[in-house]
């Protein structure tokens, strides 16, 4: 697999890497989760913007990047914001959506973005375009808190992604059976073995879904999403339970400390 580098880390190479969203309503609820998280000291953090109540003014959005990039120092920063049709906490036309991906990327704060596919392909483009001029990584996803699409389906969605560009593609997606998991389980391997160059993260989200968290590493998922203090997606692990299982899923299987 070819890593791709993001400050200190390289994902897609060996341990997954573990990510942690800030998710708050106001700017104290933001800076106090960011230093909490900073602590922990992940992999990754993400600043889920959709959360934010003040996010559509550019103001309010360049103090915040700000604010979160002093606090967490180098640990890279994915931007996202989710939109409602995805799981997200507010409404956002595609205009205004794309127009709120390129403030952030263009602020040189940001390290990684996070656009849907389902946002329309001339949005994606867009912010795509713009987020691989000024270096910044892109991922691109697609999320169902409803359901686990067909097998077929799912790999459908995953070789979408990597064909329209992603740098690393992302698919979430709800079980509703023991079946579903094992669904999900089984694209990420069969993406991992057919696209064995580019990094990939999948989950399969709710309580029922938590052991593609914890074993991404087997069957080829290249960062895995905790939580501190306040999930920002169902089954999302407590961040130092998470590093623990993970640990031990990697040291076990792979006869490798680290």
């Amino acid at each position: 697999m070819c890593p791709i580098e993001v400050r200190n880390i390289r994902i897609g190479e060996g341990i997954p890497k573990i990510c942690l969203p800030i998710v708050g309503h106001t700017q104290y609820e933001i800076t106090s989760q960011a230093m909490t998280i900073a602590s922990l000291k992940p992999d990754i953090v993400e600043f889920r913007a959709d959360w934010y109540d003040n996010v559509l003014e550019k103001e309010n959005l360049m103090e915040m990047l700000k604010l979160i990039r002093k606090l967490i120092g180098s640990i890279p920063l994915l931007f996202t914001f989710r939109r409602i049709e995805e799981g997200g906490v507010q409404k956002i036309n595609t205009r205004d959506y794309g127009t709120l991906n390129r403030h952030a990327i263009k602020s040189g704060l940001i390290d990684m973005v996070d656009i849907e596919l389902m946002s329309g392909e001339k949005t994606v483009e867009s912010i795509m375009d713009t987020a691989h001029k000024n270096n910044v990584v892109v991922i691109i996803s697609n999320h169902d808190f409803e359901r686990t699409p067909s097998r077929a389906d799912m790999i459908s969605i995953m070789k979408k992604m990597i064909e329209t560009g992603a740098d690393i593609p992302k698919l979430a997606v709800m079980p509703n059976s023991n079946k579903d998991v094992l669904a999900l389980l089984d694209v990420t391997d069969t993406i991992h073995e057919k696209y064995p160059d580019i990094p990939i993260i999948t989950m399969s989200m709710g309580g029922r879904g938590i052991v593609s968290r914890i074993s991404c590493e087997i069957f080829g998922s290249a960062v895995s999403f905790g939580s501190a203090r306040k999930a920002s997606a169902p089954g999302q692990m407590e961040a130092g339970d998470l590093l623990t299982v993970i640990r031990t899923v990697h040291r076990n299987i792979y006869n490798n400390e680290n």
